[in-house]
């Protein structure tokens, strides 16, 4: 499942010459007996984020395709404005909903990198 969403429901925003813009990676491992059905949850409510969180001004999300052996399980790219936008989305409270209903019950391990673009 992949999706690409902007807070205005449209095409991502691009940054303007001189504009910064800050980026948020996350790369999730599930369980060996996380469910399908649980999966699919966590993308489900992973990708109504951009409707509810406007600071997000890009946001993709994506199994892996399987191709490579040991591979982590699901990806997050997020972009913002600023750092300051990434913070209100990670302690909004639809975000940590997210991760406490449906991501850490399956979690095995969790990789992650902020950057400015």
């Amino acid at each position: 499942m992949s999706a690409v969403k902007s807070a205005a429901g449209g095409a991502a925003r691009v940054a303007s010459q001189g504009e910064c813009m800050f980026r948020h990676v996350v790369l999730l491992k599930w369980t060996e007996d996380a469910t399908e059905e649980q999966r699919a949850e966590v993308a489900r409510r992973l990708g109504g984020l951009p409707d509810v969180i406007p600071e997000l001004r890009a946001y993709q999300i994506g199994s892996d395709a399987g191709v490579n052996q040991g591979n982590f399980s699901f990806a997050v790219v997020a972009d913002f404005d600023s750092a300051e936008d990434y913070v209100v989305y990670r302690d909004h409270p639809a975000h940590r909903a997210v991760i406490d209903e449906c991501i850490t019950p399956i979690l095995a391990a969790r990789a992650a990198v902020q950057y400015v673009l």
